[in-house]
């Protein structure tokens, strides 16, 4: 699957009139979420997933995930999740697994007990058990499928840049929508440093964050590594800059800070990995880079009057210090943390920790952190999880060395999942592609090559 300079060109711009279209008509957003899950569907059938298709499904439907939540577009709340287990399960019955996949059969093994756990212990008086079980195990049992199908499954690195493109489309239709949503004058809608619904289309920050975190760190690696042409070159770079801006805007930290480290970790791995050639011109590139993020952070700083600086300090619009660097989260974890040592072997069930929160304080408070979720809800087995979750990557790494995103794959996965645990499909999804192994073509051009 390839994208020629003119295709390019015209998604891009078809993705930015999804955006203005969203915005404009109503009920249009639940026509694009439908026709996403339909088109797919025709196109897995079709090639019978001959060259991955289904990976190119479940990028897209990851990257549309927060914009069609935030425009009511979803056929469901958690049909991205759904959607991406679908696609991946036609995947492995059209292409079949590795074998060698047994950490992650382990893994799905693994959540059952706390599942069967949270039938016991979850209030009687719970509405639906299922739904609230299925809810909160929804975002494991996405990745031990994602896991499932990438396990050492060989792709190109051109591939995988088509991936994360396809990832990024519907995040450029994201962003389109939210340059109409807010206000010009942003700072007629700041009250405060506190995360913005209204800068962030009406939706929660920490997601729409998190999303845009990772367009950003998907066009700035076009830039560098996918830009044959001054016109590519410029796309490229006025989309990722847009989505630095639109992110830090949100004021929601989280997701702007782990795109940037993503794109560290890029440039260190792409460098170690390049000629002389190469070195000279990513010398350039991290230079510009560079005086671009001091630009958007100068021009941020305008626009919100100073708001911004003082957010990243942890710092309220009077400029003194918050009790709380992470907006009482670290109680959360705390309280996760003491019910994983009263309950050390199998926890306290699925979807309970939700519901010993609201006994002890009255007030319904889902945990951000999906680290000291695992080891409350799961016990031994959650750190045994979490065990499989960081080394089996790492190991692959031993013998996928040319896979340069890998690191920026599970920071991204890392980071997330400990400020907005796994309420996206996105941590569970790309979590997953570090597990691919990447080999170069010879007749591949990159920006940036090794030569």
């Amino acid at each position: 699957m390839e994208f020629k300079d003119k295709n390019y060109l015209f998604l891009i711009l078809l993705h930015a009139l999804i955006g203005v279209l969203v915005y404009s008509i109503p009920g249009f957003s639940k026509l694009y979420g439908f026709s996403i899950l339909f088109v797919s569907l025709y196109f897995i059938i079709k090639t019978r997933n001959r060259n991955n298709e289904v990976l190119y499904a479940a990028a897209y439907i990851v990257g549309s995930e927060v914009f069609l939540r935030m425009t009511n577009g979803n056929i469901s709340h958690e049909f991205s999740k759904y959607g991406v287990m679908l696609f991946l399960s036609m995947g492995m019955f059209y292409s079949g697994f590795s074998k060698n996949a047994v950490p992650y059969w382990i893994y799905l093994i693994l959540l059952i007990p706390g599942v069967i756990i949270a039938t016991y212990t979850l209030n009687l008086t719970t509405v639906d058990i299922r739904k609230t079980i299925m809810f909160n195990i929804s975002g494991p049992l996405c990745l031990g499928f994602a896991s499932l199908y990438c396990y050492n499954r060989k792709i190109s690195i051109g591939e995988i840049n088509n991936i994360l493109l396809v990832m990024g489309l519907p995040i450029i239709a994201c962003t389109i929508y939210l340059i109409l949503y807010t206000p010009s004058d942003i700072k007629t809608v700041l009250t405060g440093t506190g995360s913005n619904a209204e800068t962030s289309g009406g939706f929660g920050p920490n997601q729409v964050s998190t999303a845009l975190g990772l367009g950003m760190f998907i066009f700035f690696a076009r830039v560098m590594l996918m830009s044959r042409t001054k016109l590519l070159f410029a796309t490229n770079l006025i989309i990722a800059v847009l989505m630095t801006y639109r992110g830090l805007i949100t004021f929601s930290r989280g997701g702007v800070i782990t795109g940037f480290l993503m794109l560290i970790i890029l440039l260190y791995f792409v460098y170690i990995n390049s000629k002389y050639k190469g070195k000279v011109k990513l010398n350039y590139m991290i230079v510009l880079t560079g005086l671009l993020m001091l630009g958007i952070w100068f021009y941020t700083e305008s626009k919100t009057d100073g708001l911004i600086s003082k957010r990243y300090q942890n710092k309220d619009a009077f400029g003194r210090v918050k009790g709380s660097n992470f907006t009482g989260r670290e109680e959360i974890a705390a309280s996760e943390i003491n019910a994983f040592l009263d309950n050390p072997f199998f926890g306290i069930g699925v979807a309970k920790g939700t519901e010993l929160r609201l006994e002890q304080t009255g007030e319904v408070v889902a945990s951000h952190n999906e680290i000291t979720r695992l080891l409350c809800e799961h016990g031994s087995l959650g750190a045994l999880i979490l065990l499989i979750l960081f080394s089996t990557p790492i190991f692959l790494y031993l013998d996928n060395k040319q896979n340069i995103y890998l690191f920026c794959f599970l920071v991204f996965w890392l980071l997330t999942i400990n400020h907005a645990a796994m309420r996206t499909a996105s941590p569970s999804f790309i979590y997953a592609l570090s597990l691919l192994k990447i080999q170069f073509k010879q007749d591949e051009e990159v920006a940036l090559h090794r030569e």
